[in-house]
């Protein structure tokens, strides 16, 4: 059977996203959302902190970062915008899994979450978030990034059905394809083998709306692309940016599908602005930080 025919991809510009506004919240840091981070283990601390930052970039108006105990005091103290939490961890500087109960006097009034960012352990990430998912509002919007991803494809049935529908993945390509071999399934990220595209394939099987390499994809078959961007965002912490800039806007109250859409253009439209200014190459992900208000009050205006 020839592989199905692939929707051509909406291309997000400055234009149509104005068209596509995001909800405007008043003054108050509480009307703007709170965002819980979790992640940040001793290896890569900076990884959450980098997402949170981003969250608060894009307008998220409350920071939880929940981070490995060995490192919550710099992080507090590098990032004195957020609340922090200390998680346990385990002998080799991972977050443990049984950190439900240090996380959940975080969870009240969250309005979204993101967990990754830094974890590195596949199978204490896998506990954490198995045992996390009962605690959570049904609606609450999820973001899954990094270690989180992988873990997907090692979730009990019950945790993956607890998922669906309020879920954003950010994978790159080779992330798609381990979820979808993990699933039984085949086929590249970037087209050619397999029944449809890879993505939308990831995206329907999940009920989840991914943020693949510049391209936004959801279970309806919905699809957007984002022209701006280049090989300079392929840099360490860049998909930290991404994903902190998404679960900000899902905490300001923008559905599942527009945030993912606004976050991929911001994270990309500011790796042009420094590429203009720094070069195509070398610009660092905590550089992008300071573009992320500038391009979305320009799309704003």
């Amino acid at each position: 059977m020839p592989p199905a025919e692939q929707v051509r991809p909406h291309i997000l510009t400055p234009a149509g996203l104005r068209d596509w506004p995001l909800p405007m919240p008043d003054g108050h840091k509480s009307s703007r959302g709170r965002v819980l981070v979790i992640g940040g283990a001793r290896s890569a601390p900076g990884a959450a902190m980098l997402a949170g930052q981003a969250a608060l970039r894009v307008g998220a108006g409350v920071l939880t970062l929940a981070v490995g105990e060995s490192v919550a005091g710099p992080v507090a103290a590098a990032v004195p915008e957020a609340g922090v939490l200390w998680l346990p961890e385990t002998a080799t500087g991972s977050v443990a899994g049984g950190s439900i109960e240090a996380v959940r006097r975080a969870l009240d009034g969250a309005a979204a979450i993101l967990i990754g960012p830094g974890l590195d352990d596949i199978d204490e990430t896998v506990e954490l978030i198995t045992g996390l998912l009962p605690e959570l509002a049904e609606d609450l919007p999820i973001v899954l990034d990094a270690y989180a991803i992988g873990a997907l494809g090692h979730l009990p049935q019950s945790a993956v059905d607890a998922l669906r529908d309020r879920l954003v993945l950010t994978p790159n390509s080779t992330e798609v394809d381990r979820l979808l071999e993990a699933a039984g399934e085949s086929g590249e990220a970037t087209g050619g083998a397999g029944d449809g595209d890879p993505r939308q394939r990831l995206a329907g099987r999940y009920a989840a709306v991914l943020s693949s390499d510049n391209e936004i994809v959801t279970p309806a078959g919905e699809r957007w692309q984002a022209p701006a961007g280049h090989s300079g965002l392929g840099t360490s912490g860049s998909g930290d940016v991404l994903a902190g800039a998404l679960v900000g806007l899902l905490a300001r109250g923008v559905p599942l599908a527009q945030a993912a859409c606004w976050a991929t253009y911001l994270h990309a439209a500011s790796g042009d602005r420094l590429a203009a200014r720094v070069g195509s190459l070398g610009f660092l992900a905590r550089e992008l930080l300071d573009q992320l208000p500038l391009v979305l009050t320009e799309l704003q205006a």
